[in-house]
């Protein structure tokens, strides 16, 4: 990955003026209650694409409802956005642009070149993408140790959903970007977010379609380690859940079954990343960058999808 500028520190000791772009499950359930309850943070406004939904969000976290994105930006230190990719990635552009500290949630886009444009915009400021593991209180010292060990020989993730299952509350079943884009995009970068620190970046990704948005990746590692990933979104509910096992000379380390309080109080991590990066200038590693490069490593993997070839990234 490139190197960015460091971002200009935002110097001011007192509560980072965030404001959330969004309305939707994620936004209601954990962006809006832990900006609402970080002692760091005061959460100015909402915005969302139904101002009726964005209405009923600032009521329920005691702020203001928003008609215009843009005003909104103006208003505030920093944005939060809890939107499908491809949308986030306009809004975060000229909220960078704006001088405006980013919170995203992954992907950043689903496009390289829209994930360029946003790294390039948001160069001199701060930055963090919620990849959950990398945030939750059990996870997080995990992934580092594994990070800091040496001679990895392989890896395997296994990221398997089933939000379309009948019977059971799926608060993302009706969501049109996970529809249109599956698995490879939504738990794909999650997985990524475990894999790389452990093994390196992505040299080469070849993939192969399973049932339904199913898809299997293949990974080799700048390190000289390879890894499998197996994502869906439309698993049977009996057969869902999270696997990640790391193998080489000290052994088997495998990710801890419990990650943490929840998602909740990994965003309130994230939030607290995003103020140090902001106050001090040092970029997070979960920051834009790696974003990008998810993004690049997911785009590869889908032409690999298309066109049953192993890709050179």
């Amino acid at each position: 990955m490139s190197t960015a500028p460091k971002p200009r520190p935002h110097s001011s000791s007192a509560p980072l003026r965030v404001g959330l772009l969004g309305t939707g499950s994620w936004a209601r359930r954990v962006h809006g209650p832990a900006l609402a309850a970080h002692p760091e943070v005061r959460l100015v406004g909402v915005w969302g694409r139904r101002p009726e939904a964005a209405a009923e969000l600032a009521e329920n976290l005691g702020t203001r409802a928003y008609d215009d994105a843009d005003a909104l930006i103006a208003d505030v230190d920093a944005v939060a956005v809890a939107l499908p990719p491809d949308i986030q990635a306009g809004l975060a552009v000229r909220a960078a642009r704006a001088g405006r500290h980013l919170l995203l949630d992954k992907p950043v886009a689903t496009t390289v070149a829209a994930a360029r444009e946003l790294a390039d915009a948001a160069a001199e400021v701060a930055s963090v993408v919620f990849f959950t593991l990398r945030f939750s209180t059990a996870t997080a010292p995990w992934i580092a140790e594994q990070a800091d060990a040496e001679g990895w020989f392989t890896g395997r993730a296994e990221w398997l959903g089933s939000i379309y299952a009948p019977g059971t509350e799926k608060p993302y079943e009706a969501s049109p970007w996970r529809h249109e884009k599956g698995a490879l995009w939504d738990v794909g970068p999650h997985a990524l977010s475990v894999l790389l620190p452990a093994l390196g970046d992505v040299t080469e990704v070849s993939a192969a379609r399973g049932p339904e948005d199913t898809a299997h990746l293949l990974l080799r590692h700048a390190s000289g380690a390879s890894s499998v990933a197996t994502l869906s979104l439309t698993a049977p509910d009996a057969a869902g859940g999270v696997t990640v096992e790391l193998r080489g000379a000290g052994g088997v380390a495998t990710l801890p079954k419990v990650w943490g309080d929840g998602p909740l109080d990994a965003y309130a991590n994230a939030i607290s990343a995003l103020l140090t990066a902001a106050r001090t200038g040092v970029p997070h590693a979960c920051d834009v960058r790696l974003g990008l490069r998810v993004t690049e490593i997911l785009a590869q993997a889908e032409r690999s999808l298309h066109d049953g070839e192993r890709v050179t990234t």
